[in-house]
């Protein structure tokens, strides 16, 4: 009752103020998404640069950004586009932002794009299916710096790591977390209904802010910074391992894990 409460009042524009002017009082400004910009230019220059889903409603705005603030190589990357925006902007410019078509979770893509020493992903976790598997790929190409920002739900007291499944859910439940009162117009899966045909265009997943950073931590990532707001997060965050890898055994190593398992006794139905 009271987590239905909580969300009612950060869904509320004059009550989310009324959080965000408190947080600074206390010296813990809210994140925003304007900062982006400011985070672009203080990470970008001289360093190569990666954008991760560069289109939806930006059309490369942030690509752009960090070649004007110096960045020495720019990638632009998105499962659609280039849109007439983007390329209207890249002739303008006579930019050298290169965009990739393709999904950065697939192998191809990430050998496309290389190793770079900033990857910047905005809006884009909670569109994948499975997240950990995105921030796994983002690891794997990122050298230096991560700048993620993503949308997320406020913590659920007593349940650390929690995190909400979107498609699927009743009409009165995906209501819940329809954020049209804080300007956000287009949820699909919560705002109308999952469409499979939509793919990507999906929102997926709510992701605590604990859920989020125990799945950076597992992916390879440190967090340096993390910027609140009520139902997003930006994180600025370094790799410090190397990227999760799960692989399969190959024949002899799995017959020496089913003897094991055999002489163990510990497999046993549920």
């Amino acid at each position: 009752m009271w987590y239905r409460a909580k969300l009612a009042l950060f869904r509320t524009a004059r009550l989310n103020r009324a959080w965000r002017y408190w947080r600074a009082l206390r010296g813990r400004p809210a994140g925003q998404y304007d900062r982006l910009g400011v985070l672009i230019r203080d990470l970008a220059p001289g360093r190569s640069f990666a954008d991760i889903g560069c289109m939806w409603g930006v059309n490369g705005a942030h690509a752009f950004a960090a070649e004007a603030a110096g960045a020495n190589l720019v990638k632009a990357v998105d499962v659609f586009g280039p849109t007439p925006e983007f390329e209207a902007t890249h002739a303008a410019r006579q930019s050298r932002v290169e965009f990739i078509l393709g999904d950065c979770a697939d192998a191809d893509t990430q050998a496309r794009i290389g190793v770079v020493d900033v990857v910047f992903c905005a809006g884009v976790l909670y569109h994948h299916p499975s997240p950990i598997d995105l921030l796994v790929a983002l690891r794997r190409i990122c050298g230096s710096t991560l700048i993620l920002r993503t949308s997320t739900i406020p913590e659920i007291a007593g349940l650390t790591n929690a995190a909400v499944f979107y498609p699927m859910l009743p009409d009165a439940d995906r209501a819940r977390w329809n954020l049209a009162s804080l300007g956000v117009l287009h949820q699909k899966g919560i705002s109308q209904r999952f469409d499979p045909a939509d793919g990507y265009g999906n929102w997926f997943w709510g992701l605590t802010p604990s859920c989020l950073t125990s799945m950076l931590q597992v992916a390879g990532f440190e967090l340096q910074r993390r910027d609140e707001e009520p139902f997003a997060q930006t994180i600025i965050a370094t790799p410090t391992r190397a990227p999760l890898a799960c692989r399969l055994p190959n024949v002899e190593e799995s017959r020496q894990i089913a003897r094991q398992v055999s002489r163990s006794g510990v497999a046993r139905p549920a």
